[in-house]
């Protein structure tokens, strides 16, 4: 592997050093989901929408930034577009739900579309896609299998 070391030249070093190097980083996992944060193009409109799919309000309410908490998670909702723009942005974070179906055929009498439609991912556990009105794609999740742990809450 060839390392950048800041200084004028690149030097290899084997794939167990770099496991040894690194290593030290990695003293405590991730705990886990705890925000995502979209980009929206309009606040008010995405605020409501968000409201009406997590049926909830928001707690946090300004014109920079609107937040929710859903189950303990922030859901957070940015209209300051520099360096990112709303819409895909190569990753999706899932949302978990008790029911798929039942929360997917809520979301579709309220006029959501599906972006992927739900697939079982094994093990039980089955996701699908909906795309909010600025193009950011929603994930959720049935997965009979996860519990909120201690360190979480």
């Amino acid at each position: 592997m060839d390392v950048d070391d800041g200084s004028s030249h690149v030097r290899r070093i084997s794939p167990a050093a770099v496991d040894r190097r690194y290593t030290f980083r990695m003293t405590q996992p991730p705990l886990g989901l705890r925000t995502v944060v979209y980009k929206v193009g309009d606040l008010a409109r995405a605020r409501a929408w968000y409201a009406d799919v997590f049926q909830r309000t928001p707690y946090f309410d300004e014109p920079f930034y609107v937040g929710f908490d859903v189950g303990g998670y922030e859901l957070g909702l940015d209209p300051d577009h520099e360096g990112t723009p709303p819409g895909p942005g190569g990753a999706t974070a899932y949302w978990g739900v008790a029911n798929l179906a039942a929360f997917l055929a809520s979301l579709e009498t309220r006029g959501v579309a599906l972006h992927a439609p739900p697939r079982d991912v094994g093990d039980g556990i089955r996701v699908a896609t909906v795309q909010d009105p600025f193009g950011n794609v929603v994930g959720f999740i049935e997965n009979p299998h996860f519990t909120l742990g201690d360190a979480a809450r």
